[in-house]
């Protein structure tokens, strides 16, 4: 762990990106995998789905006729 700590404050070699190694990466990769495999297994909750559901529904716009139209209302103050 002091290796990792002393390489971390020095800047890379000139002509070298810095990085994690591939060894590093693959390690991260597999422990991010199985986080989120496991938030994926759990699924979405009825409540989200059924608001979704509620979103794909077309609703009819009280402002819109049944062409699409724009209506005015008189609301009197004319």
């Amino acid at each position: 762990m002091k290796d990792v700590k002393s390489q971390a404050g020095k800047s890379p070699a000139p002509g070298r990106q810095g990085g994690l190694n591939a060894e590093i990466q693959s390690r991260i990769g597999h422990q991010l995998r199985a986080m989120y495999d496991d938030v994926v297994r759990q699924g979405v909750p009825d409540r989200f789905a059924e608001l979704i559901r509620k979103l794909d529904v077309p609703q009819s716009d009280p402002q819109l006729d049944n062409r699409g139209n724009q209506t005015i209302k008189n609301d009197g103050r004319d």
